[in-house]
């Protein structure tokens, strides 16, 4: 009678166990031709090698990285070499990079844990950044509260961080970070923001005359079910969790729900795909959660989203590569804003709409905001270019983060001057 149990344990912890990529490479092509974009679009619809683009195939101008399974490999580069395309290893085992950020979190833990603390510099548990802005909200009382906007589909709390100096429904700055999953930078360079916010209110002339008069609201996990799965199960998992129906794959790509365009080029038909769209705009209850907060408040004057990587300042259109009617306005507004992020270590950054400097992509939530007529929407892909990708080491959040508040602290100065 016991042997079955045994085995019902054994498969359960076998289903349960974390998804492990060893021997899987991280490779980066150089475009050089239309015809070597056609040929890696073939090879991206191509299923059965289950390969993971980080960056996708658009134009010549940009690179292509993709994450190829130990077991495809000698497919792939016979692929490569048949189309003659070349190409290098970025990551040679992305195993030997996941077990080392791995082990940096365990020690970090160790630390924060004996010195009671919080090191800005690491990454962290879904749980711990909860009760580090609980932390936040005790320490700066009379400017930062959160609020709960909703539950997600597995029925975690959804924070928004809310620094404000009183009144109701003031103009507001939204930004949000980690809403792809695997994009670990983002939440962290959200956490170490909101630290500064709170603590450079009363010492920095400018934002604390922006907070005397605006709200900002920031949302540090906006996809909270697929970033603890990311600490559990599966580090390069990018979708929510939910379940599809019909299909054996979860989740859809939460920036390519929204009610702008939705369904259009650059987002997924297909449950299984990483761009993945959903059965409906807003059909994820997150982005549900966002949009009935955002347009309840009425009252949003910027919408800033936050990625990672390739080192982008954005603002709409991804849905098309038409002009936005405020697009020299917001153009010159990101260019000024990577100025200053470029002063302090010198990191480059590219600025233009999201169809011409990444790739058109329908269903995302700045084009959606800025539909809202919130003019001010822009998305930040932070660093790097590609050498580590969404495995950014731990010792670059600082340097990540600092640069970037440069960059958002322009921005918002600028979207506090110039209300509308």
């Amino acid at each position: 009678m016991g042997r079955p149990w045994m085995l019902l344990l054994l498969l359960v912890a076998v289903a349960s166990a974390e998804r492990l990529f060893v021997g899987d490479q991280v490779i980066r092509i150089n475009v050089e031709s239309e015809e070597q974009i056609q040929a890696l679009q073939a090879l991206e619809s191509q299923e059965e090698w289950k390969l993971d683009f980080w960056l996708h195939p658009v134009s010549a101008d940009l690179p292509v990285d993709i994450r190829v399974p130990r077991s495809s490999l000698d497919s792939v580069t016979e692929y490569l070499q048949a189309h003659g395309i070349p190409f290098s290893v970025m990551i040679d085992n992305l195993q030997e990079l996941l077990d080392q950020e791995r082990a940096e979190m365990v020690q970090n833990q160790r630390m924060e844990r004996s010195t009671r603390s919080f090191n800005f510099g690491a990454y962290h548990r879904l749980e711990t950044i909860y009760s580090w802005m609980d932390s936040l909200v005790a320490q700066y009382p009379k400017l930062v509260s959160k609020q709960e906007i909703g539950k997600s589909y597995e029925n975690r709390s959804m924070y928004v961080l809310k620094f404000s100096t009183g009144g109701n429904k003031r103009p507001a700055i939204w930004i949000d970070t980690g809403i792809h999953s695997r994009e670990w930078v983002s939440p962290a360079t959200g956490v170490w923001t909101a630290n500064k916010i709170a603590s450079d209110y009363g010492r920095d002339a400018s934002l604390t005359s922006l907070l005397d008069s605006m709200d900002i609201y920031m949302m540090l996990l906006t996809n909270p079910d697929g970033y603890a799965y990311t600490h559990s199960n599966d580090r390069m998992w990018r979708k929510t969790r939910s379940r599809n129906p019909g299909s054996m794959c979860r989740g859809v790509d939460p920036n390519r729900n929204w009610n702008a365009q939705f369904g259009g080029p650059g987002a997924s038909r297909n449950p299984c795909s990483d761009s993945y769209h959903g059965p409906s705009a807003h059909s994820e209850i997150e982005v549900k959660n966002v949009v009935d907060f955002i347009l309840s408040h009425g009252n949003f004057k910027s919408f800033i989203s936050v990625h990672a990587y390739s080192q982008l300042l954005m603002y709409p259109y991804g849905y098309s590569c038409s002009a936005v009617p405020d697009a020299r306005e917001l153009d010159t507004v990101g260019r000024a804003a990577v100025q200053k992020l470029t002063s302090l270590y010198g990191t480059r950054y590219k600025v233009g709409s999201i169809c011409k400097i990444i790739y058109q992509a329908s269903g995302g939530s700045i084009d959606w905001s800025y539909n809202q007529g919130i003019k001010y929407s822009f998305a930040f892909e932070l660093r790097d270019t590609g050498r580590y990708g969404f495995i950014l080491p731990a010792n670059q959040i600082i340097p990540t983060a600092t640069e970037t508040w440069l960059a958002l602290k322009h921005i918002m100065e600028y979207v506090h001057k110039n209300s509308y």
